[in-house]
């Protein structure tokens, strides 16, 4: 740790004209390197689809260390982004000993993605929950009663967001929550690297940044960050990383209720479905298992196939 010092030149990149001025870190960081989106996408008569339409490259969207997170820094970056106006994220690879995807090959799309601000959770997940949740016509029987099966005790009606856990004046600080996994995931997996985007929170750095690893799900970013945002406020959740098509996040007030968390693994289901489907199989055995009493996890993974 040193003495606050002016925003590195490099890392000013990342904020917009006039954005850096009074911010500091005090934080040293390993040796590390600028990445911009790709060139913008054109169509099939050479029309610029995505991006501003100026010449020249993107400007930088992220930086990321040169190796593996120092342990300890994710957190220390965590509790200065007031102050630096910068959001860590702990960045997986695709495969271990691969090529660093979708990082280093800057399959990031910031053009593409809304701002979170622009939806509403409640809507994006009943929208979410009638795509995967409600049979057709033209299912075969043994479908249709699968998906009674995964989706009991609902069926395919959206049974709503699940409450907060009621307050008891013992709550978890959910940023000292988001350093405590963030630490445990770095154990488990030490070849994550540091990420640093301009951002006031995870979720939101997942959207400046273009990530689109739920690319099978949603292509907007900005709609996965509007229901991580509400699970912020909601269960304390902070996203903590990311990986090609992997979402880490904290909780620190995870429900408390079977009833809660049922309503709960309803929403994850909606938001995430593989989560369910290749996993435990059924709404009730996921909240079981990994949503409340002793199965309840100090964070939750995502995976979108």
């Amino acid at each position: 740790m040193t003495d606050h010092q002016p925003l590195p030149a490099e890392l000013s990149r990342l904020l917009p004209a006039g954005g850096a001025d009074g911010r500091t870190l005090s934080v040293r960081l390993p040796s590390g390197h600028l990445l911009s989106p790709p060139p913008p996408e054109r169509g099939r008569w050479g029309r610029q689809l995505f991006g501003s339409g100026k010449g020249g490259a993107a400007p930088p969207v992220m930086w990321v260390s040169d190796g593996s997170a120092p342990p300890g820094l994710w957190e220390a970056l965590h509790n200065e982004r007031a102050r630096s106006g910068l959001t860590p994220l702990l960045l997986l690879p695709l495969e271990a000993g691969a090529a660093f995807r979708p990082w280093e090959s800057r399959e990031l799309y910031p053009q593409r993605m809304s701002s979170p601000d622009e939806h509403d959770a409640a809507a994006l997940l009943r929208l979410w929950w009638e795509r995967v949740a409600v049979s057709h016509e033209d299912d075969p029987p043994e479908d249709v009663e699968e998906l009674r099966a995964v989706t009991a005790p609902f069926g395919p009606t959206w049974p709503g967001l699940a409450s907060p856990p009621a307050s008891d004046g013992t709550r978890a600080d959910p940023d000292t929550s988001a350093c405590e996994y963030a630490a445990r995931l770095l154990r488990d997996r030490p070849e994550a690297r540091l990420g640093l985007v301009a951002a006031e929170s995870g979720a939101a750095a997942l959207v400046t940044c273009g990530w689109a690893g739920p690319t099978n799900h949603t292509t907007d970013t900005g709609q996965i960050a509007a229901v991580l945002h509400s699970w912020g406020q909601r269960f304390g959740t902070r996203v903590v990383g990311v990986g090609f098509d992997t979402l880490y996040a904290s909780v620190a007030t995870p429900p408390t209720t079977m009833d809660q968390a049922l309503l709960l693994a309803a929403e994850h289901f909606a938001f995430c479905p593989d989560n369910v489907r290749q996993g435990s199989g059924t709404l009730a055995a996921y909240a079981e298992e990994g949503l409340v009493g002793d199965g309840a996890q100090d964070g939750w993974c995502f995976w979108w196939d």
